[in-house]
């Protein structure tokens, strides 16, 4: 992972691509090799791990700060509580996000960053789960982390309540926090927040639109909104709490961006072609939903004849006995070969842009692996 990593600081600045990215980053490694033993996932899901164990503490405590009627509602939904209130050992998520923080600050500052930065990170962590409740209520997902979504068990109006108050104790967090960085923290995650908001409000723009009124340019950039913006704005955060100048900070948060490109690529794939033992949901829910998702609209501006057949068929109500059909022509289209590949290009300008931040490669292998990871997730 170092000698890549290495190797893409060779290459001139706003470099487009980086050929075979995916294919690289997913060799395998001897132990020892830029000091990160296999990149078979193991490294990334001990960091995941770690950010899980230093960062609950925080969300549990701001949690617990809540009245009791948004609370119930939270702690079900970070998979807590049962919906009676009884403890659960239900999954709160990977904790990507939070993780990406630490890790950044850990790349640009050392432990000690790292250490400083687990506010921010819960800060993160607590900003996501506000549009996961959200994102549910105005999609009317019904099933989230395997179990049903807090909407179906308490309804929209306490969903969306406990959202907009996670949002809040987020930027408490920050406002509370005496590092120096805390105040720019909380400037941009609140501009991060506004960020989202509008990339949910084009997708959902989108969907009353009809299968061929949508751009290819116009859902990429939706994506970064809605997906990149986060993961950019928790690496951007995790620098600034390590002390790096504006140059870092953005490169960090480029690299986070493109990595929430390729993530949102890979989950949109997995939107369709994946089962419920990895999605959580009904297989093809994507489709059901008539979700205007990236192979989709690749597929639909293909110029194939496939294409016009995704757009026909999109133009129908959902009918269960249609859904392989349907797929099928999302393949022929070649939308899933296209994200497939964008993800591989989208990995490539992301570790371009991190070798710009971090001047010594073994320091990245952090950042590198949960990147990797992102995009190692496959139906």
């Amino acid at each position: 992972m170092a000698e890549f990593l290495t190797e893409t600081k060779r290459r001139p600045r706003g470099a487009p691509r980086i050929p075979g990215v995916l294919e690289t980053l997913q060799r395998p490694r001897p132990a020892g090799e830029g000091g990160s033993g296999p990149a078979d996932g193991h490294e990334a899901v001990a960091i995941l791990d770690r950010a899980r164990v230093s960062v609950d503490p925080e969300l549990r405590a701001a949690v617990e700060s809540l009245p009791a009627s948004m609370r119930r509602v939270a702690r079900y939904h970070f998979g807590w509580e049962q919906a009676d209130g009884t403890p659960a050992a239900g999954s709160a998520g990977k904790a990507i996000r939070p993780a990406l923080v630490l890790a950044a600050a850990a790349a640009l500052g050392g432990p000690r960053a790292r250490s400083a930065a687990v506010r921010a990170a819960a800060a993160v962590e607590l900003v996501h789960n506000f549009t996961l409740l959200h994102d549910d209520v105005m999609d009317r997902d019904t099933s989230r982390r395997h179990r049903p979504t807090a909407w179906t068990v308490f309804g929209d109006a306490d969903a969306i309540l406990a959202g907009d108050a996670l949002q809040a104790l987020a930027l408490r967090l920050l406002a509370e926090d005496p590092h120096p960085a805390s105040g720019a923290a909380a400037a941009r995650l609140a501009d991060c927040v506004v960020e989202l908001c509008a990339g949910q409000h084009a997708d959902t723009a989108m969907e009353k639109r009809g299968p061929t009124e949508v751009t290819l340019d116009e859902v990429l950039a939706m994506a970064e909104a809605k997906t990149g913006a986060l993961l950019g704005c928790a690496c951007a955060l995790g620098a600034l709490y390590a002390g790096a100048g504006e140059d870092d900070v953005a490169a960090l948060d480029a690299f986070g961006r493109q990595a929430g490109l390729a993530f949102q690529l890979i989950d949109d794939v997995i939107g369709i072609w994946g089962g419920p033992s990895r999605t959580g949901k009904p297989a093809g829910a994507d489709l059901a939903a008539r979700k205007k998702s990236l192979p989709v609209v690749a597929a639909l501006t293909s110029g194939t004849p496939a294409a016009a057949e995704l757009a026909e068929l999109y133009a129908l109500p959902y009918e269960e006995e249609g859904l392989e059909h349907t797929m099928l022509a999302v393949e022929r289209a070649g939308g899933r070969d296209w994200a497939q590949d964008q993800a591989a290009d989208r990995m490539g300008r992301a570790v371009h842009q991190l070798a710009r931040a971090v001047p010594d490669p073994e320091s990245a292998d952090g950042l590198l692996a949960l990147a990797e990871f992102v995009t190692r997730r496959s139906t």
